[in-house]
């Protein structure tokens, strides 16, 4: 016991550590970070999950009004058909092939699971359209179930920028997420990762010279503000200053 005393922290304690840091720094900054797709019911937002794939949250958000009110239940789902489905779809893309899944999927909710959405990670994969980020979407949002963290194109982004993870797949990201992260935190961690991610760490024109979250943990941001015109100056006069 006593050879242990005075190690200096391991690889991985320091790297739980930042991301512990990062995780206080991100809820600080974004306090009311949620969800942003519309819903009042399980079932609502699976199905405006699976229409979000390659479509903003926007555009499923100005679409799923009607849609919800036409099909109330998983039940009126399954009782008509994709073809009837496709037109409350037509402003998102894919309309077609996400009418079929979302037909697919409320007829095996209503035949299969008595019209409610399952509570698993297995079960819901079962369903037409959903993967893995889809059923941590809907088990973290609506049952409290912190399984996996949800991996789309704003984590996978900052996951990298950030020095989270040097993965190339969001299976593999998501595992390097959740052994960097407490798994209380799984679901919220999305949802800071994705408000950053829309608000400043963008793919283009984001805010990584200015922003202190994208300055303290990001060496991309900070080798850009140094190698800036002005970041130049700051630093030639703090250079000379007596």
């Amino acid at each position: 016991m006593a050879k242990n005393r005075g190690r200096a922290p391991t690889t991985v304690a320091l790297q739980k550590a930042r991301a512990a840091e990062l995780l206080a720094a991100l809820t600080e900054h974004y306090p009311d970070a949620h969800c942003e797709l519309n819903y009042a019911t399980p079932h609502e937002l699976l199905i405006a999950t699976i229409l979000s794939a390659q479509c903003t949250d926007v555009a499923v958000n100005r679409a799923t009004p009607a849609l919800f009110k036409a099909f109330p239940t998983p039940k009126d789902y399954a009782n008509s058909t994709a073809a009837a489905i496709e037109p409350y779809l037509r402003s998102i893309g894919l309309f077609r092939n996400k009418a079929k899944a979302v037909h697919a999927t409320c007829t095996m909710l209503t035949e299969r699971f008595g019209g409610e959405v399952p509570r698993t990670m297995e079960e819901l994969l079962l369903l037409r359209g959903v993967a893995r980020k889809t059923a941590n979407v809907v088990l973290g949002n609506c049952f409290g179930i912190n399984e996996g963290i949800v991996v789309d194109t704003h984590v996978m982004r900052l996951a990298h920028r950030l020095g989270l993870s040097k993965a190339t797949t969001p299976t593999a990201i998501e595992r390097d997420l959740m052994k960097l992260f407490e798994q209380e935190s799984w679901c919220v961690l999305s949802h800071l990762l994705i408000s950053h991610g829309r608000r400043a760490c963008k793919a283009r024109g984001g805010l990584c010279t200015s922003d202190p979250i994208c300055l303290k943990f990001c060496s991309e941001a900070r080798a850009r503000k140094t190698s800036s015109p002005r970041g130049k100056k700051v630093a030639s006069k703090r250079g000379t200053s007596r």
